[in-house]
């Protein structure tokens, strides 16, 4: 059964309150969309990876759990800083493993698990491209992590961003489509 938004809501609060058991209480409600949402970042990633979604998800919650200065607004809020946490996970791990590459070394020292990434210059190319369009348009950028890596839908974008339902479509189309075009400059380059 999936969670009530005003549950969300309310554990976020009891969170920022400084409820200690608040988090532990706010797993249940959204692990399974954060699993959904770790399984589309490694659905690409070779089928022999010894990181699975779920542990992608528990990764991000330990990192969520150091953050005890956030200041949760709502539930759209909560699932793109999970979205944004995966995704440095996932590029952290593909720096040093170009890094170990440019070594020569093969093997990624200090790394506990094998993400699993089969092109590590792919996920750092989206990132920078990204990068880029924080530099451009902020809030487009912004739409991108909630719609994207956040998995949010256009109305919880909206609703997250304080937008028209309109202009978060309008936008998302641009997003995508500039997105695209630059990333198919890089493959040409």
């Amino acid at each position: 059964m999936p969670e009530a938004p005003q549950d969300v809501t309310v554990l976020l609060e009891q969170m920022r309150q400084g409820s200690q058991d608040a988090l532990q209480k706010l797993l249940p409600l959204v692990y399974g969309e954060l699993r959904r949402l770790a399984g589309r970042y490694m659905r690409d990633e070779r089928p022999n990876h010894t990181l699975q979604p779920t542990a992608l998800v528990h990764e991000a919650f330990l990192r969520l759990a150091g953050q005890d200065r956030a200041r949760w607004q709502n539930r759209g809020q909560f699932m793109a800083v999970c979205g944004q946490l995966m995704r440095r996970i996932l590029v952290d791990y593909a720096r040093r493993r170009s890094r170990a590459k440019r070594n020569g070394t093969g093997a990624l020292p200090g790394v506990a698990a094998d993400y699993g990434i089969r092109n590590p210059e792919e996920i750092l190319a989206v990132d920078l491209t990204l990068e880029r369009l924080e530099r451009i348009d902020l809030q487009q950028a912004k739409l991108v992590e909630l719609r994207y890596f956040a998995g949010l839908s256009a109305e919880e974008t909206a609703e997250a961003m304080g937008l028209s339902l309109r202009t978060v479509e309008r936008q998302w189309t641009a997003a995508k489509a500039w997105l695209r075009a630059q990333l198919a400059e890089g493959d040409s380059a």
